[in-house]
Formats: C-alpha cells, structure tokens, sequence
C-alpha cells in the first residue's frame, strides 16, 4: 500500500512538471507584423518546455491595453500586455495592475540591463534609478522618404537629399516647378514630427521635469522661439503650396506612395510598407535639423510600444514572463523583428550583429533610424516625453496645429494655447494619480478623439 501510494504522488508531480506553464500575450500587431509576433513566439515555446506563451491579437493599442484592465479588474488579467507609449506614464501611475520588468526579473532570477539597450530607447520605460519598467518592443523614429524618380526628373541629385530644413526650400521648388509634382512635402504624425521630434532634435525642452520623466508635475513648454519659428515656417510653405496637410496620423503616407508628393517625414517602421505600396525608387534620409541652432542635431525620440507585466499572477507564472522577456532580448531574436519588420533594434547587440551580417549594405535605408537614436547620447530633454494622458495632449496639439495650417490663428497663439490647454490635463492626470485614482491606463476613446491610434504599426 506505502509503494502504491508512493507511485500516486509520483505520477501526479510528474504530470504536474509535465504541463507547462501558460502566459498569456496580448497584443495589437496586426497583419505582417502580427504574423512575426506569432513566429517569435513559436520559437520561444520551442526553445523550452516549462512555459508556452499564448499570443492574442485584441485589436488596436487603445482596445489592447482597455482589454487587459478590464481583465485585470475581474482577476483574469493576461500576464503580458503591448501598450504604445503614449500611455507610458498612465502605466507607471497603474499602481497594483502592473508589475515593474526590473523586479519580475529580479525575483525570478534574470537579467534585464538598461544599459544593453540603446539609451534613447532604455531612457523612455525606465524609472528614476534607472531599471526598465517595462520590455521595450517596438520602437521607431521620425526619417526622411523622398521620391528619387522624381529628384531624377526635377534635376535633382537622389543621391543628396535635403540635410535641413533650409535645404527643403530649393527641393520642394524643383519638385514642383520642374519635376511638375503637384505635392512637394506631406508628414504623417505631425506632433510627434514636429514638436516632440524637433524638440529634442534640437535639444529643446518640451516639458519641465525632463519631459515629464522627473515628476508628475511637469509642465508643457513647448511654445518657445524655435519651435513658433518652425511652425511659421511650415505656415508659410502651406500658403505657398508647399507643404500639404492631409491628417493627424499616416494619411500622407499614401499621398506619397501614389506618387503625388516628393517628401514626406514618417515613422522609420512605415518602410516596409512603403515599399510594397510605391512603384518609384525613394529613397530615405535623417530627419531635417536647423544647422544655425548650436549642438544639433541631438538625437531624435522613440515612438512604438513596449511590453508590461500585469499584476495578480502567481510567481511560477512571473517566472515564465521572466523567461520570455529574456528570450526577446536576445540579440539574435531583436536583430530578426528588426529586419523583419523594419522596427528599430532595441539593443546594441542586435544592431551590431545585424550590421555584421551585412543587412544594411543591401537595405541602407533601414540604419537612418538607428543612427539618429545612436547620435549622441540622450540628454535629460532627449531621454523621451512621458506625460500622463498624453493622448488628449496629441489631440489638442493637433486641432491647434489645424488652426495655423487654416490660418485662423498665428504659430504664437495656436502653441500658446496648445501649451495651456495640455496643461489642465496634466494637473487633471496629476491630481487623480495622487489620490490613487490612475489605475486604466488606456484613455477613454471620446476623450482620445481622432488622435487615438487605431492603428498598431505606427511608431
């Protein structure tokens, strides 16, 4: 009987190791991209028998990270969730719904280095000692498109695209007057181009406390000289034909692709579809800079998602989070979603290991994006923008900008106003957290409005 009982409890421990454990992904990469989130993570589950990630496509960025709080709320939250990084900050304030990346590795017994990841990248989900918050995923940068037919047929070298912003000027001019393109220069995404990018591309400051990153009570201070002179700028070449505003989020990546516009500033991730779309040679550059302002180009800002352990889970399935993360850091694993998806490497590793193997020789434009991060090392106005409820900041940042492009307010006042706005928000968002109250870091859609990003292969 003692042996027979004996056999029982080793029958059912041996059965109880032989299940692994599930994790639970939930994500918002859709179509290619989500199709190489499912070949990571079929490898993972290969590699290894004690865990098997479960990978879950639960729509947009704004459905994805609602979905899991709402899960959260009635205790079957998943254990791994993507969030884009507007709601960086929102996270960071979710209290007991999310777990710090730097303690579910510590506690389980793995390494998660900021210091192995490119430091414009570990910068933005690091917290004030600087351990990462979360696993940086997918991340990208604002670069240069340009049309080299139709630099070809303007008389234009397209070889030598313009360096700044300057140099747009006399290329915008041949494109249309000569090249007879009836769009010179479109940009997707024009707050993230044009006032968080350029901010940092000059190393201005956007907000006080290090954008963000050194307090709750940061203030937007955006509305400086240089950026009033760059939206001015970008004023008067709407006047003259110019530039051609065609939305808040990617629309003008398809004014480019048909053909129609011979520049256009966009997400380095957009390349891949860029090319399947586009039936002209382009060609691609680092994003324009004022070379009259001392110290630029700095570098430019990451914009994309990354992944965030949720709360209430068991340490044996913390422990396979640990695992996966781990794997996903690997050099080789970042250097395949790099290549793959035209996502920045998170990790200096697997951009020099991609270099090695001769990626960049035969895709160039793949390493502006990288480069411009790699520049110089971020300084406390560069390290990123994280702000609370960021979303509605995007949101009226654009209806001012909307106003400028239709000239019912001048550059001063559309930023002013911009500034102030977005800092009710800000105090709104701070005094909820202090009371304990951040605990959805997904913006309510109504209030998101049109700036919500629908959808997930953006930055």
């Amino acid at each position: 009987m003692r042996s027979i009982c004996l056999l029982f409890a080793f029958l059912i421990t041996s059965a109880a190791h032989a299940a692994p454990v599930e994790i639970q992904f939930w994500h918002a990469m859709a179509g290619p991209f989500g199709e190489q989130v499912e070949v990571i993570v079929q490898k993972f589950n290969a590699s290894q028998k004690d865990y098997v990630v479960k990978a879950t496509y639960k729509g947009n960025y704004d459905e994805t990270v609602a979905a899991a709080f709402l899960a959260y709320r009635s205790g079957a939250a998943p254990h791994v969730v993507q969030v884009y990084d507007l709601a960086t900050q929102n996270m960071m304030s979710a209290h007991n719904a999310v777990r710090p990346a730097w303690q579910v590795m510590a506690e389980s017994g793995e390494r998660l280095d900021a210091k192995s990841f490119v430091p414009a990248v570990a910068s933005y989900f690091s917290d004030s000692q600087g351990r990462l918050d979360a696993l940086p995923f997918n991340t990208s940068t604002p670069v240069l498109f340009y049309n080299k037919d139709a630099f070809r047929a303007a008389k234009l070298d397209p070889e030598k695209p313009p360096k700044t912003w300057y140099e747009m000027v006399p290329t915008i001019a041949a494109l249309k007057e000569t090249g007879g393109l009836p769009c010179g220069y479109v940009t997707s995404w024009q707050s993230w181009v044009h006032l968080e990018n350029a901010s940092a591309w000059h190393n201005q400051e956007f907000a006080t406390k290090g954008n963000g990153m050194g307090g709750l009570d940061a203030k937007l201070v955006f509305n400086t000289h240089l950026m009033m002179r760059h939206i001015a700028t970008l004023a008067s070449w709407v006047k003259a034909e110019y530039f051609t505003y065609t939305g808040r989020r990617d629309e003008a990546e398809v004014r480019f692709t048909q053909g129609a516009c011979g520049l256009l500033t966009a997400s380095s991730s957009t390349y891949a579809e860029l090319r399947a779309a586009a039936k002209f040679d382009f060609g691609v550059a680092q994003l324009p800079y004022y070379d009259d302002v001392k110290g630029a180009p700095q570098n430019t800002l990451i914009g994309g998602g990354a992944l965030w352990a949720m709360g209430g889970h068991k340490k044996p399935e913390y422990q396979g989070v640990a695992k996966f993360f781990t794997y996903l850091s690997r050099p080789e694993i970042q250097a395949e979603w790099h290549q793959q998806t035209g996502y920045i490497p998170t990790t200096v590793a697997a951009y020099e290991l991609t270099k090695k193997a001769g990626f960049y020789e035969k895709n160039p434009g793949h390493e502006f994006a990288i480069r411009q991060l790699l520049l110089k090392n971020p300084t406390v106005d560069t390290k990123g923008i994280r702000l609370g409820n960021f979303v509605r900041i995007r949101a009226i940042i654009d209806e001012e900008l909307e106003a400028v492009w239709k000239f019912s307010k001048t550059p001063k006042e559309a930023l002013d106003a911009a500034v102030e706005r977005g800092n009710v928000v800000l105090r709104q968002f701070e005094a909820s957290s202090r009371a304990g109250g951040a605990t959805h870091a997904a913006p309510a859609r109504k209030a998101a409005g049109k700036a919500a990003e629908s959808t997930p292969k953006k930055k």
